[in-house]
Order: C-alpha cells, then structure tokens, then sequence
C-alpha cells in the first residue's frame, strides 16, 4: 500500500512537470513577448522535465526551427542552451545542441551573438574529443565561409578559443579559415579577427611548442603577416586600433617560446624576425593620422615594453618611441602616456643615452649616439621637466600622479638631481589638482630621500590648497595632513600647519568641519596627547564659546574624538569636564550632541567617573525640554546600563 502511495505521488508529480514545460512551450509560441522572453529563460528548467530524450528529439528541433523570434527571445535562448549539457544526456550527447546554437550564431544582433559564443564554448569544453573534432571543427568551418558576415564574425572568437582542442590537421585548416577571416571583405569581420589575433596566437605556441616561431612555423609564415596586413595604414581605425594589443601578445608569446625551450639558434633567429617585423609596426603607431590609434599605444605601452623587456635590441626601439607619445600633439595621448611613466621606467632593460638635442633650424639627420647604456628611468627622467610645462593641465596632473613613482626606480642620488627640481615645479603649478596629486604620492617620494628637500616648497603649495575655492580639494588635502605630519615632523608641523588644521573647524561647508575633527583625533594619535593638550585644547576652549552654534557643535565633536584617542587618564581631566560643561549650552542641537559624544568617550572613562560625573549630567538631559536631547540621554543611558551589565558578567 505504501509502495502504491509513493507511485501515485510520483505520477503527480510527473504530470505536474509536464503540464509546467506544456505552458512555457505554449508561452514561447504565443505573441505576448514578455511571456516569450520569461519561458526562453526557463528552457532548462522545460528540459529537465521533458526527460533527456525528449529534450534531443522535439525541444531542440523546436528552438531549430523557430530561431527566427525577437532578439530579446534569442538572446535569453542562447544562454539556456548553454546550460542544458545534463539535460541531453551529459557530454555525451552535449553535440545535439549545436544546430540551434549555429543558427544564433549567426544573427545580426550582436548580444545574441555574444551569448550565443559563451553557450557554445560551455558546451565545447563539455564535448569529448571525438565530437570537437567532427562536429564542433565542422561547425567552425561552416560558420568561417559562410556568406552572411556576422557568422564569420563569431568564428574568429570560436576558432582562437578552441584552437588546443583541434588536431594537427585542423590546426592548419583553421588557421587558414581565421587567415581568410583577416582578409575579409567586410572590415567589421576584419576588426573581430584583429581583437582575437592574439588570443589565437598564444593557443598557437600553446599547441604548437617553440617549433611555431621557426622559420617555417605559423608564427612567421601566417602571423607576422596578418599582423603586418592588419596594422596597415590601408585599413580602417577600427581594425588598427588592434595593432598595440596584438603587439604585446607578440611579446608574450614569444617569452613563451623561450620558456618552452632552451635559447639555440632557433629561439635567436624568432626573436631577431619578431625584432625586425612586428616592432616596426608597434613604432608607426605614434605616427598614425589616428589620434585614437595613437591613444591606444599610449595607453597600452607599458604592457608593450614588459611583453619585448627581454628581446635583445627592442628597447632601443621602443623607448624613443614612447617618448614621442609624450610630446603627440593631441593632449588626450600624451595623458595616456604620462600616466604610464613609471611602469615604463621601471623595466630592467638598459637603452643608449638620448641623442643631444639639435639647435633651431638644423637639419633633421640621424645621429649616432655613443657612450655607456643607461637604465630606462635615468633616460625617462630627462624628459620630467618639459611635461611640468605642457599647455594641458590633465597632462600636467597626470604626471602629478606618478612622477614621484620614479624615485625608487632612480635611487636617491638621481632622484635628488633629476626628479625633485620638476617636483617643486609641480608644487607650484596653477592647477590645484595639479599640486594635490603631487602631496598625495608624497609618501612614495619620502621612502627615497625624505621631504625635507620639499618642505620649503610643500608649505605654500598646501596653504593655497587648504584655501581653494573647491570644498573638495579643501577635503582632499586635509585627508593627506596626518601623512604629511608623520613625514615633516612636529616641530615644523606647529610652526607651520596647526592653525591650518584649527582653522579647518570653522570651514563653511559641513564636510570639511567633519572631517577636521577626524583630523584632530589622528593627530592626537600621532603626535601624542600632552601635543594635543598643549596645541589643542587651547584652541578649542575658544571655539567653544563662539556665537556659532555650528562651531561650538564643531568643538563638542572635536573634544569627543579626541579623548579617544588619549590615555583615560588625561581624558578625564583636561577634556570630560569641558565636554560636561557644554550640556549646559542654550542650543538644544548642542546638548544632545553632548549626550552622544558621551557615549563616544565611555571607553576611557572608567566605572566612578562614569557614576559620579557623566549619569548625573545624562539624568539632567534625560529631563531636557527638548524631545531630541532627551532620546539621546536616555539612549546613551541605556548604552552605558548595558555595558556596566556585561563588565560584571565578565568578572
């Protein structure tokens, strides 16, 4: 009878399923397209009720033959057959759901597409072998030469991704479909080929050894030429924009193939080709009449240098090269270029000297430049200075950002010949933003040589900062005074900045009053607090007698994280009585900020201070005429009650 009950139960169930995968068919062929797009995104669910067989033999050749719905219903089917591999029967039978997929494959929108080309690499890793090489390869194939261009778009992701899988014939049939696909009529197949050109490159000398970079190996009879044909200036930006990218898998690759073998005269004789062929074109970039094409070598020329770092001769190539980038005419490259400055200069290669500069009206001719190699940095650093000038201010603020990076790179000796004279002209540059990005990599700069060289320099550059007309420049350079008071130490820091930080207290915009008070807690923490009794409370006392009540709120705030930051002790006696004193004020806003900052100090007060001082206050509070001052007390009450409690329970 039980056995009987459970059958029953499991027939229930079973129709229940059904009837639920009938609906979402039925919604998928009806003409509402919300309720189209809900049931594609169910289809899984359809298939697991279905059963495995069912699913192969009417709910794949239904989505086969209805690929022709909305781009939304499309896209939302593309995914889900990625994720129906264990409902077809596993891996095993995962080459039923390739049909539908090729059909998406080709469609004109492109997110169908691309969700179609994730589905379609999940269920290729799932294939066994023997299906990636007929089925899956066959695929790749169709879609490579097929008339309708957005299908050949998809092969060249599909091809560079599944490359390892294919076998030794297929690798050179596949190539030869991607070398057609870099060919292409249409540039927008000829730009997707160039995106994935390196990505196939590297499955290349993944599948191939170092046997591919020989003389007669696909990296130099098939590669360098697409690489040659795609970075021409024949071709559309959209396709030359690829030339930098392509460039540093280049270099990556041929690292690979050294890794993957000793250095013989194979491994030598790549490298000179890669040297000869490829760094040519990387070097025309900065010339090109495309100012986006010469942004993207700009942008990306650090990951060149690291890619070709340990080929022998490329730097000598590559290093006058960037230094044009950060003279192009076009303000936004030389931007792209300047932030990259010390990544660049931080490659271990050693390049020749710069040529001397020639005089006004001589004649462009090559000169030979002699004398010993010198490190990249020490080359790069000669060209700080003319940046510190540049018209743009982006450029300017961009060299802020990173010039400082450059000192653990040259050593303290030519940090303090080279790199501190445009430093301090950078200190004193127009922009703000331009000096802010100087003290905010002070720290770096501090490591290498200290900030004493700087301080006559830093002092006024930070006064005009902490009085722009920007609150968040006034924000962003008191966020850096702890650091800088660490670095110059206390007794330039009360000579010079303490009225700066006090006089931040009375600043007009919120935000930068809020913050002064952290301020004041992190220099308590670090200068100490007999510093803080001496320089501060003083200070303090004044603002909290001012006709503001925003500012005496400011100081009632300022005491209460400052006591935090002191021993119990001292806390108690020179800052909690002032704190007490100030529930007394007229302004009910005030009282209750008393009655919180209370509850802030309680961890360094101990039990009869909080007892005999502090309850007797909160209790006053607790009867204040104003509802706020009395949630507060009772709140800070109830905070302190519950604390006493599990102090004891602790004991």
């Amino acid at each position: 009878m039980q056995i009987d009950d459970t059958s029953a139960m499991a027939s229930g169930l079973y129709a229940t399923e059904e009837e639920e995968a009938s609906r979402v068919i039925e919604m998928l062929r009806g003409e509402d397209l919300s309720a189209r797009i809900t049931a594609a995104n169910q289809l899984d669910s359809v298939a697991a009720a279905l059963g495995e067989e069912r699913t192969r033999d009417e709910l794949l050749p239904f989505l086969t033959d209805g690929a022709d719905d909305e781009d939304e219903v499309l896209a939302a089917i593309a995914i889900s057959l990625g994720k129906m591999v264990p409902h077809v029967g596993g891996k095993s039978y995962a080459h039923k759901l390739l049909p539908p997929l090729e059909i998406l494959l080709s469609v004109e929108e492109s997110t169908v597409r691309d969700n179609a080309g994730k589905s379609a690499q999940i269920i290729a890793s799932a294939l066994p072998t023997e299906f990636f090489h007929t089925d899956y390869a066959d695929m790749l194939a169709r879609l490579a030469t097929k008339e309708w261009f957005t299908a050949r778009m998809s092969a060249c992701g599909l091809i560079a991704s599944g490359f390892t899988r294919l076998n030794a014939i297929q690798h050179e049939t596949h190539v030869q479909h991607f070398a057609s696909l870099c060919r292409d009529d249409v540039p927008m197949v000829r730009r997707v080929a160039a995106q994935h050109l390196g990505k196939l490159l590297m499955s290349v000398v993944e599948a191939k050894g170092k046997y591919c970079a020989g003389p007669d190996g696909m990296l130099t009879t098939t590669f360098i030429a697409l690489y040659e044909e795609l970075g021409s200036s024949e071709q559309p930006d959209s396709v030359r924009l690829q030339t930098t990218e392509n460039c540093v898998y280049f270099g990556m690759g041929m690292t690979l193939v050294q890794q993957l073998g000793t250095r013989d005269d194979l491994n030598v004789a790549a490298s000179n080709i890669l040297v000869k062929r490829i760094l040519p074109l990387i070097v025309s970039t900065i010339d090109d009449r495309s100012w986006r094409v010469r942004w993207t070598a700009a942008s990306k020329f650090a990951e060149v240098v690291n890619a070709f770092a340990k080929l022998e001769g490329a730097m000598d190539s590559l290093i006058p090269a960037y230094e044009k980038l950060l003279q192009d005419p076009e303000a936004e490259v030389r931007t792209a270029s300047t932030l990259n400055l010390s990544k660049v200069a931080k490659c271990d290669s050693t390049v020749l000297p710069p040529p001397p500069e020639r005089a006004n009206g001589e004649e462009d001719e090559e000169v030979v430049v002699e004398g010993p190699r010198i490190s990249v940095g020490q080359r790069l650093v000669k060209k700080v200075t003319a940046l510190t000038e540049d018209d743009s201010e982006n450029v300017r603020a961009a060299l802020a950002m990173v010039a400082a990076e450059l000192a653990p790179v040259l050593g303290k000796d030519d940090t303090i010949a080279d790199l501190v004279p445009p430093i301090l002209l950078l200190l004193r540059d127009t922009t703000s933003e331009v000096r802010l990005n100087v003290i905010s990599s002070l720290d770096i700069l501090n490591e290498v040589i200290g900030v004493d060289l700087l301080s006559q320099s830093l002092l006024p550059a930070i006064l005009d900062l902490a009085e722009d007309g920007k609150w968040r420049i006034r924000l962003a350079i008191m966020q850096h005074i702890p650091l800088l008071a660490k670095q110059l130490g206390k007794n330039f820091f009360n000579e010079k900045l303490i009225t700066l930080c006090v006089g931040w207290l009375s600043d007009d915009i919120s935000s930068i009053r809020q913050a002064a008070t952290e301020n004041l807690k992190k220099l308590t923490q670090i200068f100490g607090a007999e510093w803080a009794i001496i320089y501060l409370i003083p200070s303090l006392n004044e603002i909290r007698h001012n006709r503001s009540y925003l500012r005496r709120l400011t100081a009632v705030q300022a005491f209460t994280l400052i006591a935090t930051a002191m021993e119990s002790e001292l806390a108690q006696t020179e800052v909690l009585p002032i704190v007490l004193e100030m529930a007394a004020d007229e302004v009910a806003n005030i009282r209750f900020n008393v009655a919180k900052g209370l509850e802030t100090m309680s961890p360094v007060c101990d039990g009869l201070v909080l007892e005999l001082q502090i309850h007797p206050v909160l209790a006053l509070l607790a009867e204040d005429p104003d509802r706020d001052v009395r949630f507060y007390a009772k709140k800070t009450m109830g905070f302190l009650e519950k604390e006493s409690i599990q102090a004891k329970t602790n004991t």
